[in-house]
């Protein structure tokens, strides 16, 4: 009777020590699969949509999106960002119909926590924001853009959306 008992526990720690080895190979595997950081985004690849994280409307015209208010994107640190910092850009467009109904828009972001300055957008047109992002913003390999636009079209009859500006692309070039 002991006998069984010896082999029923060596069964148990045996299927135990398989099972924590196929989690681990579980959790490998899923960290493996997670895509990688970009640290320029192209609001159309759907490789880094995921770092799109709020704000962003659905991809129009296979190349743009609108936003709302306000919106967000985390993109991979470049390569020395810790110690030299590095510039910020977004590419944009404020469209006719929306200069139209609110007049001047200004943008404003914060980076890792660093508020950078604002732009203001009298016309209707291509854009691109430019900042320096310092180096103290950049705490680890990743960073959180938040962008805040003071006004936007509010939801109205023919398009429910809040809607601020038209972004093509947004990231981060080494210094």
């Amino acid at each position: 009777m002991k006998r069984y008992g010896f082999f029923a526990v060596i069964a148990v720690l045996a299927a135990t020590a398989g099972c924590r080895r196929e989690q681990k190979a579980i959790e490998r595997a899923t960290v493996e699969e997670q895509p990688e950081l970009a640290a320029f985004v192209h609001v159309a690849d759907p490789k880094t949509s995921f770092q799109l994280l709020e704000g962003f409307y659905a991809l129009e015209g296979n190349t743009w999106r609108w936003t709302a208010k306000k919106f967000s994107v985390v993109l991979r640190a470049p390569a020395a960002a810790t110690e030299k910092g590095a510039t910020l850009r977004l590419k944009l467009n404020v469209p006719e119909a929306v200069a139209s109904r609110i007049g001047p828009q200004t943008l404003a972001a914060e980076a890792g926590g660093v508020t950078l300055a604002p732009e203001r957008f009298e016309k209707p047109g291509d854009y691109e924001y430019v900042r320096d992002v310092p180096a103290h913003a950049f705490r680890r390999d990743s960073l959180i853009v938040n962008f805040a636009l003071d006004k936007a079209l509010p939801p109205g009859d023919v398009d429910q959306r809040e809607l601020g500006i038209i972004v093509i692309a947004v990231g981060l070039d080494p210094k």
